[in-house]
């Protein structure tokens, strides 16, 4: 199955995410959310109004791609290990992390580029994007969902931001988007503890605009595109541009803080741990 496929069903535009086993944010993933940016932007041949789910039972996205991140990070190591080791004839482990910390940072710099801008392109769509979710929407995977102008959660949904336990921030835009919607107080409850917020939790504090029956989310999400589908797309997209606009300054600023922290030992460590897990669900907060 496509990591993300594409159906138009009249006015309506369905994006069903299908990465098996949940969805994680990798490159692949970010170069079809990139294409799927343009398309909107574009005009989505007429399609006035988007549907964005997971077509995985297993749920809606856990995040980041943990694993292809660790790979990625010890293979830059074993590089710079090397050209250390032949530059002075030892391995000073010191010399070694020096020496690494600017290449991660500028080789994950590099994707968190890429990524926010095939995210902002979704964010400011002048169509708008019905996101409807089931049960993890960890990390990235909220902070996928936070692109949708309308959310709406089936009852096993659970939300979280649990960065901090690999020693990082959200990094792919979730805090200036989530404070653009709720309260710092829920912010900051989600980032410095990494617990995870049930569906009717996540409604009272308006993180969702629904809370709908297991397996209904999706259907629910139809209704609402349809509805907007009703009225008229430039003064859709006008209201749109003025009810959500895109926190451009406090993204940049995202950026630069994770790119500071990305290099630490202590987040190759915790990646390495989280890799080693014997856990079914390793993401779990």
């Amino acid at each position: 199955m496509s990591v993300l496929a594409t159906t138009r069903v009249g006015d309506r535009l369905e994006v069903s995410l299908g990465r098996a086993p949940l969805n994680e944010i990798g490159p692949e993933l970010v170069d079809a959310l990139a294409d799927l940016g343009r398309h909107l932007h574009s005009g989505a041949d007429g399609a006035r109004a988007v549907v964005l789910h997971s077509s995985l039972e297993a749920g809606f996205c856990a995040g980041a791609d943990l694993r292809a991140l660790h790979a990625d990070l010890a293979a830059r190591r074993s590089a710079v290990v090397a050209r250390v080791a032949r530059s002075t004839g030892t391995v000073g482990a010191a010399v070694a992390t020096r020496v690494l910390r600017p290449v991660v940072q500028r080789a994950v710099g590099r994707f968190i580029e890429r990524l926010h801008r095939a995210f902002d392109a979704i964010d400011t769509s002048p169509v708008p994007v019905v996101v409807a979710v089931h049960g993890p929407v960890f990390g990235g995977g909220l902070e996928l969902m936070l692109l949708g102008d309308v959310a709406i959660a089936d009852r096993s949904a659970r939300f979280a931001f649990p960065e901090l336990r690999l020693g990082l921030v959200p990094g792919f835009g979730g805090l200036p988007r989530l404070s653009r919607d709720v309260g710092n107080a829920v912010v900051r409850d989600l980032l410095f503890t990494g617990r995870s917020l049930g569906a009717e939790r996540a409604y009272e504090l308006g993180l969702v605009s629904q809370v709908v029956p297991r397996g209904e989310a999706v259907d629910a999400a139809r209704r609402v595109a349809d509805q907007i589908a009703r009225f008229d797309p430039e003064v859709v997209a006008a209201a749109k541009g003025f009810a959500k606009p895109l926190p451009s300054a406090e993204l940049r600023k995202e950026r630069s803080l994770f790119r500071r922290l990305v290099g630490r030992e202590a987040v190759f460590n915790a990646l390495a741990k989280f890799v080693e897990s014997r856990d079914v669900r390793p993401y779990l907060p």
